[in-house]
């Protein structure tokens, strides 16, 4: 039985969708990484399905490429992550606005 190229497709938009609307409902910050990274994967999953479908390497060069770029963002944003709760004790987004400049808003 084999896998339709739409198919594929159908399941990059859901999980892209899913990790759209994980970013926007949630308040922890560990949800709201977790969805930007399901939105990243799905984004690899649609590099990868065009460029078996076009019947070049492209796309696959280019999800590898953003694996290992993904690869050192968690780990900067975990870093961050761990330094923000050091300060706080808190997990929560609305609570992190201490990057903010003063008389901006």
């Amino acid at each position: 039985m084999e896998v339709s190229f739409m198919s594929y497709i159908l399941l990059a938009i859901i999980l892209f969708s899913m990790g759209i609307i994980g970013v926007i409902s949630r308040k922890n910050i560990f949800i709201v990484y977790m969805s930007l990274e399901l939105m990243l994967n799905s984004i690899n999953l649609m590099l990868v399905t065009l460029s078996k479908h076009f019947g070049n390497m492209d796309g696959q060069i280019m999800a590898m490429m953003v694996i290992a770029i993904a690869a050192a963002e968690a780990a900067i944003f975990l870093s961050l992550i761990v330094a923000l709760y050091k300060l706080k004790h808190s997990i929560n987004i609305d609570d992190y606005n201490t990057l903010k400049q003063k008389g901006t808003l």
